[in-house]
């Protein structure tokens, strides 16, 4: 989310006057705002209109996209198809996933794979389905450039958040709404050092620049990966398919892949109970949960991706042409570039041995950091409490704590991991975490409204 000051020549536009303030507006339309954009609708639907909240979704890219980089044909999701847009709020809601496979005619089909699993390419295809069906609650090409507070009397009770079409810069256009719902999502997190170019990528770009590479013909003879994590390794697998003449090394510091925890009782981190818990605990028993279930999502992998990965090397060992290399328990420390060639210098840290690469690839499968909310909301930053840490201090309801003049409301979808725990940028709660926005904003709506 960029939140920069429209030009002094920018045309303006007010999308909301006296009479018509949104409830809510939220900026960024994901899966977390698409789950709360369902549950504001099917609220109002249910109440025929007398519980309607005013409210607007604000996405900058042209049409619904999530990680559209990383729909590898074969990659499934990670978790169960249950944990969808509605069902953990509302198992009879006609937009789960069931009820998507009913529409496509896939139903019996999907029930007949015995898998709680869908393809990544299906379930964004079912996000894609349930964005359409509130199409009209939702601005696609709106970039929000700022988000400015509205003081009444000494009281800020509202917020005018200006957007504009990249396509048009110069026309702005500002709605006043009475609370935002931020969720930007995550950005690629890339080493400081890196510099992406033509051959240099993170792995959310992976999909479009292979295909640019297989399209125009360009040989690739060596393509390394640095990460350990399930991007990197379906990355590794991913070109080692698309390119089947090339050398695919993965570099990571780990001895091995680590297989991801999903067991059942380890698996309980996620359930919205497990909330509860962890946002009432001690700091420091927050920290030791946090610690103790890394291994259900960070630098993790599958465990049936692993073994493939596994066998593949064993048979080019057994065939002798070793195409996938596994570079354990090494670092990158150099990378440059000479023409057309990324030279990568790889370090194996047990004996400090160096070597160089040539490669016509490298992937940085390094992962994500939410945005920093807190810092670049502009003037309404300013307005938000933070506790010892300078981490923002955010409620149950997932509503950041603001100064005692401020009545409006900023409402986080992210970045909430110390306080709300592991689930706070992952699908598994979100259904749940939009009925309880949902609630609160209804509580908190004026009584004139």
């Amino acid at each position: 989310m960029s939140l920069l000051r429209g030009g002094d020549d920018a045309v303006t536009t007010l999308q909301s006057g006296p009479d018509s303030i949104y409830d809510v507006v939220g900026i960024g339309f994901g899966p977390s705002n698409l789950a709360l954009a369902i549950a504001l609708h099917e609220r109002t639907a249910r109440s025929l209109g007398r519980d309607e909240v005013r409210a607007g979704f604000l996405e900058r890219q042209p049409r619904f996209g999530w990680h559209r980089g990383m729909l590898i044909d074969d990659a499934t999701m990670q978790v169960s198809f249950l944990k969808d847009l509605v069902t953990m709020r509302d198992p009879t809601s006609d937009f789960s996933f069931l009820c998507y496979l009913r529409e496509r005619g896939r139903l019996v089909d999907f029930l007949n794979q015995k898998t709680l699993f869908p393809l990544r390419i299906e379930f964004h295809d079912y996000f894609e389905w349930a964005a359409a069906r509130v199409a009209h609650l939702v601005e696609y090409s709106a970039e929000v450039v700022s988000v400015r507070p509205v003081t009444e009397e000494g009281e800020v009770r509202w917020f005018d958040v200006t957007s504009r079409d990249p396509a048009a810069p110069e026309r702005l256009t500002v709605r006043r709404t009475r609370s935002i719902c931020v969720a930007t999502g995550l950005e690629p997190h890339l080493p400081p050092d890196a510099v992406r170019s033509e051959r240099v990528l993170h792995n959310s770009e992976l999909l479009p620049r292979v295909g640019e590479l297989l399209r125009s013909g360009t040989p690739i003879r060596r393509a390394v990966v640095l990460g350990a994590g399930q991007s990197a390794a379906e990355a590794v697998d991913y070109l080692h398919r698309s390119f089947p003449d090339a050398e695919v090394c993965s570099v990571f510091a780990k001895y091995g892949y680590t297989p991801a925890d999903d067991s059942p009782f380890a698996n309980r981190i996620f359930d919205p109970e497990a909330v509860d818990l962890y946002y009432g605990a001690p700091r420091e028993v927050k920290q030791s949960l946090f610690d103790y279930h890394r291994s259900t999502n960070y630098s993790v992998v599958d465990m049936d991706l692993i073994e493939a990965l596994s066998r593949t090397m064993y048979q080019e060992k057994v065939q002798g042409r070793q195409r996938l290399r596994m570079m354990n328990v090494s670092r990158l420390r150099e990378v440059g570039t000479r023409g057309d060639e990324v030279r990568v210098t790889v370090e194996f840290l047990p004996t400090g041995e160096r070597e160089e690469l040539a490669a016509d690839l490298l992937v940085y499968a390094t992962g994500y950091q939410p945005q920093g909310i807190g810092d670049n909301l502009g003037e309404v930053g300013k307005l938000c409490l933070r506790d010892e840490e300078d981490a923002l201090r955010v409620g149950r309801d997932h509503r950041v704590a603001t100064s005692p003049n401020v009545s409006a409301d900023i409402y986080l979808q992210g970045g909430t991991e110390h306080t709300h725990g592991l689930t706070s940028t992952l699908l598994s709660t979100t259904a749940v975490r939009a009925g309880e926005i949902s609630s609160s904003l209804l509580a908190r709506r004026p009584a004139t409204t």
